[in-house]
């Protein structure tokens, strides 16, 4: 329906529960079809599932460019085949001593900055267009290729020998597997390890402090839909000239060097109001409309 608003929902999700199962229950809540989610939660994890309401589900794509924030808790001591406490153990160690806090310390800092890590083969990673995951279910040997990520800060927030475990804060690139992370830092430490709890905090603009619970979803209805622009704000801004407004919406390039844009993907602008993505073409040097949501404007 036209009157429908479009927007950006920031859901808790909480952990038992499918990233599907939590769009399913949004949809009901809502009584709309078009919802999507950015960035995949193990139903295990819990914290920040940003999803998407109308025609803001075209900009998801934009929102998973966005660095993410975790907390997640290691256990040293056995490793499981998906990377989490919630697979099968393929290596344990019963007798070991826990690692000092400072080599801990040490082994953090090495994975800072950009490295190469393999996700884990219980994934929804798509290879050659089937989720790893489901191809292992059927018996299928997959070969995950490594990738490079950024971790932008790795931090040791409470280190708990009694128990073999560590609680770490990641920030890092999109595509980062903190399950991945967490087998690595033990390697590093010569001992098997497995991702036994996670939080995502933040994603992009997208805080845990904000995030709704499925209730308060339910309680506020739509009230609860908040303007896209306001979560894109790690892509560059760019200000379209009002002239160039009707043309833009209608699929034509900017025709503007007034500026170079740092980056290749805008948030575009006119007289203060999102208009949707642009793409700068570099060879034109003018900005192309990828996404446009306000099909309105200029009429």
């Amino acid at each position: 329906m036209a009157n429908e608003k479009n927007g950006f929902l920031n859901v808790l999700k909480p952990p038992g529960m499918s990233s599907h199962d939590v769009i399913g229950a949004v949809r009901k809540v809502l009584h709309r079809k078009r919802v999507g989610h950015a960035g995949t939660l193990d139903p295990a994890a819990a914290g920040v599932l940003p999803i998407a309401v109308g025609q803001a589900a075209r900009l998801i794509e934009y929102l998973e460019l966005a660095d993410k924030t975790y907390r997640a808790e290691l256990t040293f001591g056995f490793a499981t085949d998906s990377g989490d406490d919630t697979g099968e153990v393929t290596e344990e160690v019963r007798e070991f001593a826990m690692p000092s806090e400072q080599a801990i310390r040490a082994a953090l800092a090495k994975f800072q900055g950009v490295i190469r890590q393999t996700p884990p083969a219980h994934s929804a990673i798509k290879i050659h267009g089937r989720r790893a995951c489901d191809l292992l279910r059927q018996g299928v040997e997959v070969d995950i290729p490594s990738r490079e990520v950024t971790i932008h800060a790795l931090d040791l927030i409470a280190y708990k020998p009694e128990e073999k475990k560590i609680l770490i804060d990641v920030k890092c690139s999109k595509g980062t597997y903190i399950r991945s992370l967490c087998l690595d830092i033990g390697a590093e430490l010569g001992l098997p390890a497995v991702m036994s709890f996670l939080v995502r905090s933040r994603v992009g603009d997208f805080a845990l402090e904000d995030a709704l619970t499925l209730e308060e979803l339910s309680a506020k209805g739509e009230q609860a839909i908040l303007e896209p622009a306001h979560f894109l704000s790690h892509l560059e801004r760019y200000d379209l000239d009002p002239r160039r407004e009707k043309a833009f919406v209608n699929g034509l390039g900017t025709g503007e060097r007034r500026r170079v844009p740092k980056s290749d993907t805008l948030r575009v602008y006119v007289d203060g109001e999102f208009l949707g993505i642009g793409r700068y073409d570099r060879k034109a040097q003018e900005v192309i409309p990828a996404k446009v949501i306000h099909r309105e404007a200029g009429q």
